[in-house]
């Protein structure tokens, strides 16, 4: 039996690769494929240094070759050519995820889609763009058409392809919920077949392809729900402790309009991210883009709480900029500030702020992230690294006190993951897209 590193492996060896990289000049000429040892660095890293776990099983894998697709129409030739050579690929955009999922275990190919970037249509309540487009991007064309992306990951800088394979939720979900609830209206995908070419899914057929690492399909374009703009500000406000912080939020989840983010952290947390006159030092923090006409209610539920309203901003870049500091940022800028010395498990459920002390205390130094999610509460709990078994052992103790956990510490689909696995024996009966992905 092959050891559990090796489970799913393809068979392919340098041969495979040197004979698929003379495909790929063809197909994308000499500088559409590259071998240098600099290029095969960057597309074998992501973001995943944030687990000390996974840092310390570095390096998770090593890719043999990298091209870089200009055209959509030149994805499936490029899906085509591994096939045939047996060589597996892995399609990554800007590779900003935090879990390992584009790191390709076992070598072969990369696609780097960040040359894919263009927008092919801003339409009444949808756009279209290529998989390489940025997010932010995305949102700014929508602006402009007086519109806005349902959701969007707190890494705005990541890649429409990126975050529909690998995110899941972001500015936007306290209203819509997570990327494949209804976020998705079509993927033009490509399947690893010898005569791949773009399958058109629309409405619940392109649902099933979202949040699956690319395993089922290579996401070469995709249409995205929007909405009408609404006028929104960016509310900083400050708090004597995070009990105070925490329970506002509970309360600022329920105005009406729904906020379009609302986070909040302990003054420990909160010292360490960007310096900001709305984050003052020695206080707890909770930011919120919320709704222009609420505003004034958001002040009220902050005062009953004992905090005050430092700031209001609004505008686009305002918004990004608040964006940019919720979800794992926080966690990102404690562990810049202090390498080597945090992991965290991200969690949910309401017990967060009920049970608050208990929830912080199953870690060691354990200090709690706060976000407001589609219908709980949910966020990152930071506790200081001892070992994985330690981190782990935490797990049926926080389930004790009624909160869900999610390890960021596993790079394998588990999210339906018998279903996703259905799907891929039909869309890539080799196993050669983003092999390794399996438990089993």
């Amino acid at each position: 039996m092959a050891p559990a590193s090796e489970v799913g492996r393809p068979e392919f060896g340098r041969d495979d690769v040197d004979a698929l990289a003379d495909d790929l000049v063809r197909i994308l000429g000499p500088r559409g494929v590259s071998a240098l040892p600099r290029a095969l660095t960057r597309a074998s890293k992501d973001g995943s240094g944030m687990s000390p776990i996974l840092t310390a099983q570095q390096p998770l894998g090593r890719v043999d070759l990298v091209c870089y697709p200009k055209s959509i129409s030149q994805v499936p030739a490029v899906v085509r050519a591994a096939v045939r050579r047996g060589v597996p690929v892995t399609t990554r955009g800007k590779g900003t995820g935090n879990y390992g999922q584009v790191v390709p275990r076992f070598g072969g190919l990369v696609m780097d889609t960040t040359s894919l970037a263009a927008i092919v249509e801003v339409g009444d309540g949808s756009i279209t763009a290529e998989a390489g487009a940025r997010m932010i991007t995305l949102e700014q064309a929508a602006w402009d058409t007086g519109q806005q992306l349902w959701m969007y990951p707190s890494t705005a800088q990541s890649t429409l392809g990126g975050f529909l394979a690998g995110g899941s939720a972001g500015t936007g979900t306290i209203v819509h919920g997570r990327n494949h609830m209804g976020f998705v209206a079509a993927l033009d995908v490509v399947y690893a077949h010898e005569d791949a070419e773009i399958v058109c899914l629309t409405g619940d057929d392109a649902q099933p392809l979202v949040h699956t690492y690319g395993v089922a399909g290579v996401i070469a374009r995709a249409t995205v729900r929007l909405e009408p703009l609404q006028p929104w500000r960016c509310v900083y406000t400050s708090f004597p402790d995070h009990h105070a912080a925490f329970g506002a939020a509970m309360e600022v989840r329920d105005v009406s309009p729904a906020p379009r983010l609302c986070s909040a952290d302990g003054a420990e947390i909160s010292s360490h991210l960007p310096s900001d006159e709305g984050i003052p030092a020695g206080r707890a923090s909770l930011r919120a883009i919320v709704d222009a006409a609420v505003v004034d209610e958001v002040e009220a539920i902050v005062q009953r709480h004992g905090g005050r309203v430092e700031i209001v901003r609004d505008g686009l870049q305002n918004t990004m900029r608040l964006s940019t500091i919720s979800y794992n940022h926080p966690t990102w800028w404690l562990q810049k500030a202090q390498p080597d010395r945090w992991f965290h498990m991200e969690v949910q459920g309401d017990a967060l702020v009920e049970r608050l002390d208990e929830v912080e205390a199953v870690y060691e130094g354990g200090m709690l992230h706060l976000e407001v999610g589609h219908g709980r509460m949910f966020g990152m709990l930071n506790g200081i690294y001892r070992d994985p078994d330690t981190v782990y052992a935490g797990v049926p103790e926080l389930e004790k006190l009624g909160v869900g956990v999610h390890s960021p510490h596993q790079s394998y689909v588990d999210l339906d993951a018998d279903r996703i696995k259905a799907i891929a024996a039909r869309t890539d009966p080799q196993g050669l897209l983003n092999p390794g992905r399996w438990l089993s």
